[in-house]
């Protein structure tokens, strides 16, 4: 009997027909925790439906994943309805989903959103207790599996942005079985390591469960703990983890940690000269300034030097000592007349101020001299005494027993004769 060989499409495509032809998978409606979710930039979701124990290969194309109004993740438990076939050219056995609706949350989803709540009410994700990324580190610990592409991605970025920063690798597993404890174990460890300023730990992309180590609560507490600033590096930018919540910085990929954590030398460069030609500017800028003002507090010394100073106010002196003589001079004439005018007035004024009392002077004399009694007596009259009294009458004179004549030549003493009759 003649051998029967087959080519593999050959088979694959009896397989998919068989699939195809099958009324039961025409139309399947499937329980299952979504996994190792994917967003194809064509628009078709690519996925993993599982249970307890098994799981299968799941497609949504553009056409019918842009009707859903659900948003799948990993974790979420979903019920999807559509045919089962098979994929010729890889030979997968897969569903081709048409639609989706949620069937409540997965366990793994269940157990992530528990612990980051419980996390996040100790303040393990507050932003006042994250720390700075130092400008430049003098030693960087990575904390990531020995193979596989993390390490390359980061020892590449470094060394084309800063070949002076040396590296530390701490190798752990990032799956599997006891995974996490190796991670925390290494964080803690890199702390304690001489000049390490910054940890990067991570891996690459993959399903929940390919990234859960960095789920788990020990790696969580031994980066919150970390005295060491800690960027997370773990899986894809839609990627999200435990870990990136805790961790001081979170990096899209682990080539955007390396550039986080590793100053562009070049832009350092570029920044020190720039900050050179701006101090060479300023400096410039500044001596223009001391020198101009060193100028002016040369003149002002120039010019407040006593010798100078004593000579510039002689110099001053003489001058208007010149002028003030000229002066005097061009005066003098003119407050001579003046004077000579003034001194006429002058005199004017007192010959008109002296002959009103003068001639009042001349009648009170004519007047006085009128009541001069040597006068009278001169006329010819006498002055009738008792001692030095004047008697003024006939009566008074009766009374007497002497008296005196005063003449205006002299003085006779007369004596009183007793009469008797007449």
């Amino acid at each position: 009997m003649p051998e029967w060989i087959i080519e593999v499409s050959d088979l694959n495509e009896y397989v998919r027909r068989t699939l195809a032809a099958d009324p039961t998978l025409r139309s399947v409606r499937l329980r299952g925790e979504i996994s190792n979710f994917k967003r194809h930039s064509s628009g078709h979701w690519y996925f993993t439906l599982k249970d307890d124990r098994c799981r299968i290969s799941a497609v949504m194309f553009r056409q019918n994943a842009m009707r859903q109004s659900i948003r799948p993740m990993d974790g979420m438990s979903v019920i999807v309805s559509g045919q089962v076939s098979l994929y010729a050219e890889s030979g997968t056995y897969q569903i081709y989903c048409e639609n989706m609706r949620p069937d409540g949350v997965g366990t793994l989803y269940q157990q992530f959103e528990a612990l980051k709540r419980k996390l996040q009410l100790e303040g393990l994700f507050d932003a006042a207790r994250k720390q700075p990324l130092p400008w430049r580190p003098r030693k960087i610990a990575v904390v990531t599996s020995r193979t596989g592409a993390v390490l390359h991605d980061i020892r590449k970025v470094s060394a084309q942005r800063d070949p002076g920063v040396p590296l530390v690798l701490l190798p752990v597993q990032v799956q599997g079985a006891g995974a996490a404890e190796e991670i925390a174990a290494a964080i803690r460890h890199a702390g304690e390591l001489p000049e390490v300023d910054v940890i990067i730990t991570g891996r690459g992309g993959g399903s929940m469960e390919d990234l859960w180590a960095f789920n788990e609560e020990i790696v969580a507490r031994a980066i919150a703990e970390s005295t060491i600033p800690v960027i997370s590096a773990v899986g894809h930018e839609t990627d999200v983890t435990i870990a990136d919540f805790v961790a001081d910085a979170r990096a899209s990929t682990p080539s955007n940690a390396a550039e986080m954590a590793v100053p562009d030398r070049r832009e350092i460069i570029a920044g020190l000269r720039g900050m050179r030609d701006h101090l060479t500017e300023a400096v410039g800028t500044l001596l223009r300034e001391k020198r101009l003002t060193l100028l002016t507090l040369q003149r002002r010394m120039a010019a407040s030097d006593p010798e100078r100073r004593i000579h510039a106010l002689l110099t001053r002196t003489a001058a208007q000592r010149m002028r003030l003589n000229a002066a005097i001079d061009a005066r003098l004439p003119q407050l001579a007349q003046r004077i000579a005018m003034a001194g006429m007035r002058l005199d004017s004024a007192i010959d008109r101020r002296l002959t009103g009392p003068q001639e009042r002077i001349d009648r009170a004399r004519a007047r006085l001299a009128a009541l001069n009694p040597s006068a009278v007596l001169e006329r010819g009259y006498a002055l009738v005494l008792d001692g030095e009294s004047v008697v003024g009458s006939a009566e008074g004179a009766k009374k007497l027993d002497h008296m005196t004549l005063r003449f205006h030549d002299g003085s006779v003493r007369v004596v009183k004769e007793d009469t008797h009759g007449g």
